[in-house]
């Protein structure tokens, strides 16, 4: 029979009092409180030893673990945490490994046990989220396949704004640009992406949601962003609008940005950019990313072969194809009247391909504008089916993954 447990310690007072007394001998007091007559030595002992603290209750953990992780590992892991409060286990692990693969370095579970342990689990509450639904937008299989672009959510520094423009591989992860901008416009957005395009050479495809600058209600929602685009030879794609999750691998960068450079954000815009320059590095370079099984974006990504040109070359269209350039109204003159392609297209050449008596469709590039209707007079927008910019529906069975814009008319 066991020591009553709210009565422990009143107990082993007893059983020691009445021992020094001399009245019962051990085997008479291991009846009296029904404990073994070893348990009794023992208790004697520790008084003879420490005095009345040898009664308090003793942890029964072992003195030594074989199994526990050594002290300098683990300081490591909690150091590491420190530097980096956003990075969980996983990616703990991941650094770790990479660059001392020869450590024994403990599992994720073992890792997630020493932050919380040391209060530095920081849990990350999960939240439900709609299954997204097809999109035919397209599949980035290499580096430089697609890029995404976006505006990452404006902030105060101080006083002063910041609009943070983002740019990245939408196959490898990598951060291609974050600059704080002074303006929101094409140009300003033109002016930035020169470098990048400069540096890294040019995607086949550019993928933005429907903002400005990177899509307006115009004919093809074209803006004078997306022209440039397309006459450097980039297909600009865009999301549905409401859509996020369809360029989310973007959507979550600008999370983590938040996260590293702007929770708080710097007092100045010019110390902001210092964040994000330094977070550019440490995310391409350091951060282990889980999408790519712990490399980092870094190992993944290799600047593309298309080379920026310095001089903008001129879109070409196939032979057949009737080619007129739009005024600085964006109109153009078919027929003996002005059509409007749209004031993007100022000064640039569209191509009109004949498909029916009366009935053209309207090119810029690879890109298809809309229906031009001489017998009802009138122009008009093509419809999502047709159209490349880019089609919002397709029967399953005619999924795309093609890198070239997607379907067009044989000639094209």
């Amino acid at each position: 029979m066991a020591w009553k447990v709210n009565e422990v310690m009143e107990q082993r007072f007893e059983l020691i009092q009445r021992w020094k007394e001399g009245l019962e001998s051990v085997s008479e007091l291991a009846g009296r409180f029904s404990v073994s007559r070893k348990t009794v030595y023992k208790w004697i002992g520790r008084y003879e030893e420490e005095g009345a603290g040898g009664l308090q209750e003793r942890s029964r953990a072992p003195l030594v673990q074989a199994r526990r992780t050594p002290g300098e590992l683990e300081e490591w892991i909690v150091d590491l945490r420190l530097a980096h409060p956003t990075w969980g286990p996983r990616k703990l692990r991941h650094w770790l490994l990479r660059r001392q693969p020869e450590q024994p370095w403990p599992a994720e579970s073992t890792m997630g046990l020493i932050l919380a342990r040391h209060e530095l689990n920081g849990r990350r509450i999960k939240r439900r989220h709609a299954t997204p639904s097809w999109q035919p937008l397209a599949h980035a299989a290499r580096a430089n396949d697609v890029w995404a672009i976006d505006f990452k959510g404006w902030f105060y520094c101080g006083a002063e704004r910041c609009d943070p423009l983002t740019v990245s591989d939408a196959a490898s992860r990598y951060l291609l640009c974050c600059r704080a901008m002074a303006g929101l416009d094409s140009d300003a957005v033109k002016q930035e992406l020169t470098p990048v395009f400069r540096r890294y050479g040019l995607p086949a495809r550019l993928r933005s949601d429907n903002g400005s600058p990177f899509a307006s209600t115009g004919v093809g929602g074209l803006t004078p962003l997306n022209v440039w685009w397309v006459r450097l030879g980039i297909i600009p794609e865009r999301i549905e609008p409401g859509e996020p999750q369809q360029n989310g691998r973007h959507e979550r960068l600008h999370r983590t940005l938040k996260a590293e450079t702007a929770n708080p954000p710097a007092s100045h815009v010019v110390l902001q950019q210092q964040r994000f320059d330094d977070f550019k590095i440490l995310y391409n370079e350091e951060r282990p990313h889980e999408a790519l099984h712990g490399a980092t974006p870094a190992d993944h990504y290799r600047p593309s072969v298309r080379e920026f040109p310095e001089q903008l070359p001129e879109l070409h269209y196939p032979a057949g194809m009737a080619l007129r350039r739009a005024d600085q109204d964006g109109k153009i003159r078919w027929k003996q009247a002005r059509c409007r392609v749209g004031h993007a297209l100022a000064h640039q050449v569209v191509g009109l391909e004949a498909v029916d008596d009366g009935v053209s469709r309207v090119w810029f590039g690879p890109l298809l504008l809309g229906l031009l209707d001489e017998r009802k007079g009138h122009s008009k927008t093509a419809h999502k089916e047709d159209s490349h910019w880019p089609p919002l529906k397709r029967p399953a069975a005619q999924k795309s993954t093609s890198h070239n814009g997607g379907d067009q008319p044989q000639n094209v």
